[in-house]
Order: structure tokens, then C-alpha cells, then sequence
């Protein structure tokens, strides 16, 4: 036997055989560059990339197209994001064949692959949210056929696809690396029990927040008033708590527990979005009453920002002491206004009685003093007036 023969046979060198879907003509070119891994792998990934950004490209050009033309500014963010993830998903399978063609043992190649696809569904966590809550806004404008999807329940909705997009991919993860989920499902169990006693807290503002939103007592924009006396605009209304503004510019935290519970005054709650503002005025005994009426109803029909429907009206509410006391009442469009509103009214409804020689009393007193056994009136009668606010 000869020394050659001898001699084990030298391994033959890697080579990546031709994808099936790969053109014929393509095949030759493949198989010499099949000879140079690294340089075939290289390849491979810069195509890869490219593919992917001309692809994306055509999908945002011709798609830009066929939006429809009920929510433009909804439906380009909802393209760009299904772009995205057309060109995500080339990528990947361009750095998985850029693997493969490398000849790496068969542990190195799986977990490389792995990485990457637990990369992949990170990714598409969050393209998924992103592409959900724009989903359901879009819904919630086609109120003709989908009139569950609202403003005020859009963060129900949200939450929901939050919670099913996140434990999908936890499970997809799972699978990936070939763990086993029904282990962990049970770990979770009783984890969750002991979480649920040391953060009682937590968990009833959770579900607070899930049954505001749900009942919506009040929505994002509504001046609300709560039992503290504190008063601004929800600017937020989250799982945990619902932040408010105050007109002082001063964000206020309100755990969704207590909200739940608290009576809650919504100024832009009724029929519609308006708030009431009252302007109490007193005339002297005397005075024209019908006069006093169509002055002051005057003045709130002059005004700009009060509304023309409904239209304001002055209602007599009583004798006083030293007056006849009315109420004008008129709506702005917006709760913001009523201090700005209130006092302009006031001004020019002071002038105007002024104008007109209606008299606006103002309580008297007669002060007595008792001199050497006499009383008699000191200063004759001495008027004071008195801040009644």
C-alpha cells in the first residue's frame, strides 16, 4: 500500500449550495463565489440591504397612492411602519443566509440565528404597538361603523393589544430558544400571588384605571373638580393615575383609586362641551326691573366670547335686604374661560348700570352713641360698605 493511500483523506472545503429559488443563470456565479465564504457572505448582506431599502422605497411610493383620503396624516404613519417591517423581515433573511453560507458548526450557526430572531421580534414589539394604536385611531374616526372604537376608550383598546402583542412575542421567545412556557406559566402563579399581597395598592389603581376608562366619568380636554377643591384639565388618564392640569400650570397626580371612589364634578360634562357662568347683581329697591333685565341681557349678548345659543337670560331670584337680586346667566365655549369671562362681565356691567342711574345699595348702619345718659345719632347716618366676597 502506498504512502498516499496511507494518508486520510483531506477534508473537502465548504461550499454553500445555490438556493432553490435562485435563477439558473445565477447558479455559476454562486458557486464560484460559494469557494470564498466570507466574501459570498458579505455579498449576500450588502444585497440583502439593498433589496430592503428599494423595497421600502416602492412600498411608500406606491402606496402613498392608494391611502385613502379620509385620514392621510393616520394612514402615511401606518405605511411607514408596514415599510419598515417589510424591510426588517429582508434584512433577517439576509443575515440568516449570510450565516449559513459561512460553514460555521451547527451549535454557532442556531444560536446566531437564534440571536438575531429574538432581535427580530423586539423590534416587532414595538412596530406592532406603534401600528395598533394607529389602527384604533383610525377606527375610532369611522364612527358610522365602528362606534365602540371612541376617544374616551381608546386607551382600553390600547391596553388590551399592549398586553396581546407583548405576551405573544414573550411566547414567541420561549419557542425560540426552546424553553419550556408551561414551567414558567406556573412560576408566574405563584409569583403573581405574592405580588398581589405586597402591592395591594397597585393592583386597585390597575383596576381602577381600567374601570374608569371603561365607565369614562370624564376624558382627556374635561375641566374636572375634585373633592379636594382641586380643579384643572385631564391631560392624561392612565392605568395607574390620572394627571390634571391646574390653571396655576401645576400638574396634579391622582391615584386612580381615589378617583374611583371621590365624587367628581366634570365642568364639560351634559350635552355638550359649555360651562354656565352665573354673575349675581344687586339694584336698589326702585329701580326699573325690566330695565335691569334688558341691560344685562344686553351686555352678555354684546360680549364676544359668550355663546349666542342658549342664548343668556337674567332671572330675578329674590328681595334682599337692601336689593333686588338678580342672576344673569350665560355659557362660554370652554371651562378655561369662565374667570376671564366673569370678570369682564362684571366691568362692563358696572359701567353700564352706571350709565343707565341704576343704583347698586350697599349695606347702612346707624351708629348710636350713649352720652351722659342721652343717646343720640353720631354723624347723623354713617354708610359703610362691605365686601361681601
Amino acid at each position: 500500500m502506498s504512502d498516499s493511500a496511507a494518508e486520510p483523506l483531506a477534508e473537502a472545503p465548504y461550499r454553500a449550495e445555490a438556493p432553490l429559488w435562485m435563477p439558473e443563470g445565477l447558479v455559476p456565479t454562486w458557486d464560484f463565489l460559494a469557494t470564498y465564504p466570507i466574501v459570498l457572505s458579505l455579498i449576500v448582506m450588502v444585497v440583502g440591504i439593498g433589496v430592503a431599502v428599494i423595497g421600502r422605497g416602492l412600498v411608500l411610493t406606491w402606496g402613498n397612492k392608494l391611502i385613502s383620503r379620509t385620514s392621510p396624516d393616520l394612514g402615511t404613519r401606518l405605511l411607514r411602519i408596514v415599510a419598515n417591517v417589510a424591510a426588517l423581515m429582508v434584512v433577517y433573511i439576509a443575515l440568516v443566509l449570510a450565516i449559513q453560507v459561512l460553514g460555521l458548526s451547527e451549535r454557532a450557526e442556531q444560536t446566531l440565528i437564534r440571536i438575531l430572531l429574538s432581535l427580530l421580534i423586539l423590534r416587532l414589539i414595538k412596530s406592532a404597538m406603534r401600528a395598533s394604536h394607529i389602527g384604533l385611531e383610525i377606527l375610532s374616526r369611522v364612527r358610522d361603523r365602528y362606534e365602540i372604537v371612541e376617544e374616551r376608550t381608546l386607551p382600553l383598546f390600547d391596553l388590551v393589544m399592549t398586553i396581546l402583542i407583548i405576551g405573544a412575542a414573550a411566547y414567541a421567545l420561549l419557542m425560540v430558544w426552546d424553553i419550556n412556557p408551561t414551567a414558567w406559566l406556573a412560576s408566574a402563579g405563584v409569583i403573581g400571588i405574592a405580588v398581589g399581597f405586597a402591592a395591594r395598592d397597585t393592583l386597585a389603581n390597575l383596576f381602577a384605571g381600567f374601570f374608569i376608562i371603561a365607565d369614562s366619568p370624564y376624558k382627556l380636554g374635561d375641566y374636572i373638580v375634585l373633592d379636594s377643591g382641586d380643579r384643572g384639565e385631564v391631560t392624561k388618564v392612565g392605568i395607574r393615575s390620572t394627571r390634571l392640569l391646574t390653571r396655576d400650570d401645576v400638574e396634579i397626580t391622582v391615584p386612580n383609586s381615589e378617583m374611583a371612589t371621590s365624587k367628581i364634578y366634570n365642568e364639560s360634562g351634559g350635552r355638550w362641551v359649555k360651562f354656565r357662568i352665573r354673575i349675581k347683581v344687586g339694584v336698589a329697591y326702585g329701580s326699573d326691573v325690566d330695565e335691569v333685565v334688558e341691560l344685562l341681557e344686553r351686555v352678555a349678548s354684546n360680549h364676544d366670547t359668550v355663546c349666542k345659543d342658549p342664548t343668556p337670560r337674567v332671572r330675578m331670584r329674590g328681595f334682599g335686604d337692601s336689593s333686588l337680586d338678580f342672576e344673569l346667566l350665560c355659557w362660554v365655549d370652554h371651562p378655561v374661560q369662565r374667570g376671564v369671562v366673569t370678570h369682564e362681565l362684571y366691568m362692563k356691567i358696572y359701567k353700564e348700570l352706571g350709565k343707565a342711574g341704576i343704583e347698586i345699595p350697599f349695606p347702612q348702619r346707624d351708629v348710636w352713641v350713649r352720652d351722659g345718659g342721652e343717646v343720640r345719632l353720631s354723624d347723623s347716618r354713617a354708610n359703610a360698605a362691605f365686601d361681601d366676597q
